[in-house]
């Protein structure tokens, strides 16, 4: 596709385009999920990275949701992916991984690539979706007085009125920073079943949080006080602890972060390059046991999702 036409298109089409399952739920006042597609193009090894994405596509449906995951594709910003889109995605040739920064130069030039945490709470906000199911938030780095490295997540967050439900930060990253930023921002955090802020592998961070809910229904009056409040346009927080059964053994996760981050001083990695090191690292040195308790706790967030996406359409 030229730029010239892939601009043209892009005008002309709503951002994002929406599934007709998706569209016909939102005028219905249908609940619905919205997924990244990140996970799934660069997140997870092939083939099961398609399995997974039908996976939690199938986990929101038998929760009597909607899943709309979300990409840009061909440059056009998509919210709701047909069989054909989604394997295109899970492919993973040619697509590239788009924060919301990203989001312009992708329309424009008819790219193809998978959506990160802030480039779909972007969009799912843009469509009308209030619920955004995710594995771990970026947050801010370690050494971030050095690096100056810091999610793209919490600033987008920080004006965008969504939902996201999500198993914390990932434990690689500096977690009482992040939830000081998240509170400098004013994003709300609410524990889900817990007074613990969860470590994405691990169901405690060792960071406690100030407010607990336990029911889907207690999280939408929380959405609904936040309208009423006519504040600023920022996102609330629901963080869903991986069942303590399903996390990684935390000796085991400390004693090889502390190796990763080790390797990663001595090899001079930096940037945007140290969280996929690190991500790599944990994956091949638990023996895939990191991945799983990713997938567990994606899994019970795209669940809570949902149930949180009923009980928000529920209301009168």
């Amino acid at each position: 596709m030229s730029q010239h036409t892939a601009a043209s298109s892009s005008a002309e089409a709503p951002v994002p385009v929406l599934s007709e399952e998706v569209r016909e739920a939102l005028a219905r006042r249908r609940p619905v999920v919205a997924l990244e597609s990140t996970i799934l193009a660069h997140g997870l090894p092939r083939p099961r990275n398609l399995a997974v994405g039908r996976e939690l596509e199938e986990l929101v449906r038998s929760e009597g949701a909607v899943p709309a995951t979300i990409a840009v594709i061909d440059g056009v910003a998509r919210a709701g992916l047909d069989e054909a889109r989604l394997e295109r995605i899970a492919s993973g040739e040619g697509v590239r991984k788009l924060g919301h920064r990203d989001l312009a130069p992708a329309l424009a030039t008819g790219a193809t690539g998978a959506t990160t945490v802030s480039a779909t709470a972007f969009l799912a906000a843009r469509a009308g979706l209030r619920v955004f199911a995710t594995g771990g938030l970026g947050g801010v780095h370690r050494e971030w007085t050095r690096s100056q490295d810091e999610s793209a997540d919490l600033s987008l967050l920080a004006r965008t009125r969504i939902t996201v439900v999500c198993a914390g930060v990932k434990s690689i990253l500096d977690v009482p920073a992040t939830l000081q930023r998240l509170e400098t921002l004013g994003v709300g955090v609410l524990g889900y079943g817990t007074d613990r802020f969860p470590g994405f592998y691990l169901a405690d961070s060792g960071e406690p949080v100030d407010w607990t809910v336990y029911q889907p229904a207690e999280v939408a009056a929380v959405m609904a006080a936040q309208d009423a409040l006519g504040g600023p346009e920022s996102a609330l927080l629901v963080a869903n602890p991986v069942p303590e059964a399903e996390q990684l053994d935390p000796e085991l996760h400390d004693r090889v972060l502390a190796e990763a981050l080790s390797e990663c001083r001595e090899r001079g990695i930096t940037g945007q390059a140290v969280t996929p090191f690190l991500l790599g690292f944990l994956v091949r040195a638990t023996g895939g046991a990191s991945l799983e308790a990713n997938l567990a706790a994606v899994r019970g967030n795209v669940r809570l999702g949902a149930r949180i996406a009923r009980a928000w359409a529920a209301r009168p």
